[in-house]
């Protein structure tokens, strides 16, 4: 299959391997920031082939993950209301909020839905006038074209039982905080390419010249990942910091104009709370005021609602790249994809998720 045999070409794969070996000189921690590059890299084993004492620390690139604790219990109050019709995708559903999940509303009665794409919720408050018809758009970059294109489209046919309950994230403000940590030990990343694919890379250039970090734009097979640490690797050796891009076959530097449009027609900038990190300014995505009337959070009157962490959870550090998740006492046994504690065992880029279908065992008993 065209761009997939060929990268996971094992006799290539060794050739990497040996040409990082011959690169590396000293123990560098390098940062892939996307949750789905954490999974190819776990369930592959690269993380565990690369040269003694070189480490990856896995970044918070999961929008499941970083969707604040409030925004879940918002989403299941909504969608506990009578007439209310909400729609997600399926990540979201099993993510715990404080007193349960979608799924579990669904299993009392609730008419929660998962849709495949945004404009299915528009089809759905087409034929359904009476009720409201809710959508959870979450996601970094990459899901704010879509989710923009949906609440455009509602607009245009003039939908009055439409709104989006919004938890929109950004890359470049989270790398911002993550280098500005005290505990900061990541000293390159590799940039996830299908944001890059939106947005291109020219927002990952000032990052790399104020803090003089190597940045790799890189793909989710796994030469690319294995090629990607390579060429961090080689600017890391170098003495350089420069935004390269691994991932020719998918992106250009300046991205999709096109969907930038849509997203900057529908969204602004905003101070987001991200899960278990806590707020990081303007590093959100909020509805405009010319949209302000698909807000779903207003129309719902949920702004003000809090919601506290399980203090048993670690997935804050785990997001910050500060922990591993074997490390945590609750990995494996209180927490596991079918009864998580967090939102990183649960989503299909989480990384706790990734290390326990990859069989990674816990490094702590029990207590």
């Amino acid at each position: 299959m065209k761009y997939l045999d060929e990268y996971r070409d094992p006799a290539l794969a060794r050739s990497l391997l040996a040409e990082l070996a011959a690169t590396a000189t000293r123990p560098w921690a390098i940062m892939e920031v996307c949750g789905g590059q954490t999974h190819t890299l776990v369930r592959q084993g690269i993380d565990e082939l690369l040269p003694a004492g070189m480490r990856m620390i896995h970044g918070p690139g999961c929008p499941v993950c970083v969707t604040p604790l409030a925004m879940v219990d918002k989403a299941v109050a909504i969608a506990s209301r009578p007439g209310v019709v909400f729609t997600s995708y399926g990540d979201m559903l099993r993510v715990p909020g404080t007193t349960g999940d979608l799924l579990g509303v669904r299993a009392r009665g609730g008419d929660v839905r998962l849709v495949y794409t945004p404009l299915d919720a528009v089809r759905l408050a087409e034929r359904n006038p009476g009720r409201q018809v809710v959508f959870f758009a979450v996601g970094f970059e990459t899901t704010a074209p879509a989710n923009a294109m949906a609440v455009l489209r509602a607009a245009a046919l003039g939908l009055d039982n439409f709104t989006v309950l919004v938890s929109h994230v950004l890359v470049p403000p989270a790398i911002t905080a993550i280098l500005d940590a005290a505990d900061n030990q990541v000293q390159a990343f590799l940039a996830a390419g299908h944001v890059c694919a939106v947005m291109g890379w020219t927002e990952y250039e000032p990052l790399a010249a104020r803090y003089h970090v190597p940045i790799v734009v890189t793909g989710f097979e796994p030469l690319d990942l294995i090629e990607g640490i390579l060429m961090t690797t080689r600017q890391l050796e170098e003495g350089r910091a420069e935004v390269e891009n691994q991932y020719a076959r998918a992106v250009s530097r300046t991205g999709n104009t096109e969907a930038q449009s849509a997203v900057r027609r529908v969204f602004r900038l905003t101070d987001r709370d991200w899960r278990g990190i806590g707020t990081i300014p303007t590093s959100g995505l909020t509805l405009t005021e010319r949209f302000a009337a698909f807000d779903a959070e207003t129309r719902f009157a949920v702004a003000d609602l809090h919601a506290h962490e399980n203090p048993d959870c670690v997935a804050g550090e785990v997001l910050r790249g500060t922990r591993l998740p074997t490390s945590c006492a609750a990995y494996g046994t209180r927490c596991t994809p079918r009864t998580p504690l967090g939102a990183p065992m649960v989503s299909a880029e989480g990384t706790c998720a990734a290390f326990y279908h990859a069989g990674r065992l816990s490094t702590v008993e029990e207590r």
